[in-house]
């Protein structure tokens, strides 16, 4: 299974043996022989391309998930003896204030040594979906006060309220605050639309009867102050998090919307390895309503 999802990964054999460190005669081989067992094809091999056939796209996502068994099986039973082993995948959104995860992810690398750490940046819905689908273990994440995050273990880390971004000479620069319906008179940067931090500004402006020209959608912080800095726009990013933009002035806005950044895991299956990082971090990896932290 190990060598039928790095082949489907690498569409390569090639690359596929390399990645398990064994000779590529061996593994195919030993696909050959699961193919037998199975009764049907897995890849369609050619001499330009590998493939997956219908009946190997319907192995993939099973045998992924027993691999992800087989590993949190070894997982418990090391942590059983005193020891945390097997993965550790972190997602997080490009704005979480509320934490330190590079410096979290230190620390847990110098106490953890044989866990294998990765991490993905995205947006907080799809973070979601991804540790209700066991891909990732922890996520970080920002959204409406409106809205909850749904099907996972979360705890409340943080409330704050977005700030506009500006060019430094600006006419706003020298202002102390500013409103929305001021704003909604300026060319935006944000996020793509129909995304958790897109939609609380949307609302807030729909709120107010107020509609706003989002000409730019950019996916990181980085790149939004970048446009911000060069006049093509202005932009609305979480206070807490703003101190950490160069190039670029913050603006108080007197009826912005707010965020909630919260911490959620799998209300399934908690690794050795999350229920670590997150006692790293302070935060107690409780279920039920106690998880919920301070209102």
């Amino acid at each position: 299974m190990r060598y039928v999802v790095a082949v489907a990964e690498t569409n390569s054999f090639t690359r596929a043996a390399e990645r398990c460190l064994v000779v590529q005669s061996a593994l195919s081989h030993q696909i050959a022989r699961l193919e037998q067992e199975l009764g049907a094809k897995l890849f369609e091999r050619t001499s330009r391309r590998v493939r997956l056939t219908p009946a190997g796209a319907a192995f993939l996502p099973a045998a992924r998930q027993c691999l992800d068994a087989a590993e949190r099986a070894a997982a418990e039973v090391a942590a059983a003896v005193g020891e945390i082993r097997g993965r550790l995948a972190v997602g997080l959104i490009p704005t979480v204030a509320a934490v330190d995860i590079p410096a979290a992810l230190r620390e847990f690398r110098r106490r953890y040594p044989q866990v294998r750490i990765s991490l993905r940046v995205g947006a907080s819905e799809d973070l979601v979906d991804q540790v209700k689908a066991g891909a990732i273990e922890v996520a970080f994440l920002g959204l409406p006060t409106t809205t909850r995050p749904e099907g996972v273990e979360a705890r409340e880390l943080a409330r704050d309220r977005l700030v506009a971004v500006v060019a430094p000479d600006h006419p706003l620069a020298g202002e102390s605050s500013v409103d929305l319906r001021r704003l909604s008179s300026e060319v935006f940067v944000d996020l793509p639309a129909n995304t958790a931090g897109r939609i609380q500004s949307d609302l807030a402006f729909s709120a107010a009867g107020l509609t706003r020209d989002v000409a730019f959608e950019v996916t990181t912080a980085y790149l939004t102050s970048r446009l911000v800095e060069q006049h093509l726009g202005v932009a609305m990013l979480p206070s807490a998090y703003a101190p950490q933009l160069t190039g670029v002035t913050t603006v108080e806005v007197i009826d912005a919307p707010a965020r909630v950044e919260y911490a959620v895991w799998s209300r399934v299956s908690r690794t050795p390895a999350a229920t670590a990082f997150l006692a790293i971090l302070g935060i107690p990896a409780v279920s039920g309503p106690e998880a919920e932290g301070p209102r």
